[in-house]
């Protein structure tokens, strides 16, 4: 396999978004939030946040982590995916305490995502 650093980091990617699922499942159970609504319990509507926003951010996170895999470094890309699902794993449960509190993760974590691109970009642009 050429790149079983970045296959870890997006399985890992997949069990970060099922996390997510199962506490906004237990979020909308433990405070009787019935489907489809999205408001209620302030922690409820926390969990729904942090999936939601979660799941707003793969589709730039994941491309660029497999594009940064192939184009620059499996083991440099995988370093900025594990860091940047480290830093949305500290993003929910901060955001979960107190929403005002999840920049301190999300800031971080944007930049990870942000050096997968420009490292995806640096590898392309060398190899025209």
């Amino acid at each position: 396999m050429p790149f079983p650093l970045a296959a870890a980091v997006t399985l890992l990617t997949a069990l970060l978004y099922a996390g997510c699922i199962l506490l906004v499942g237990w979020a909308r159970w433990r405070y009787g939030i019935k489907a489809p609504a999205i408001v209620g319990h302030p922690i409820f509507e926390r969990a729904y946040r942090v999936q939601a926003n979660t799941l707003e951010q793969m589709p730039v996170f994941l491309p660029s982590l497999w594009l940064a895999a192939w184009l620059y470094s499996d083991q440099v890309a995988a370093a900025l995916g594990a860091a940047f699902i480290a830093f949305r794993i500290l993003y929910a449960v901060l955001y979960l305490r107190a929403a005002q509190s999840r920049g301190i993760a999300y800031g971080p974590g944007a930049l990870c995502m942000v050096a997968l691109w420009a490292l995806a970009v640096i590898g392309l642009l060398a190899r025209l």
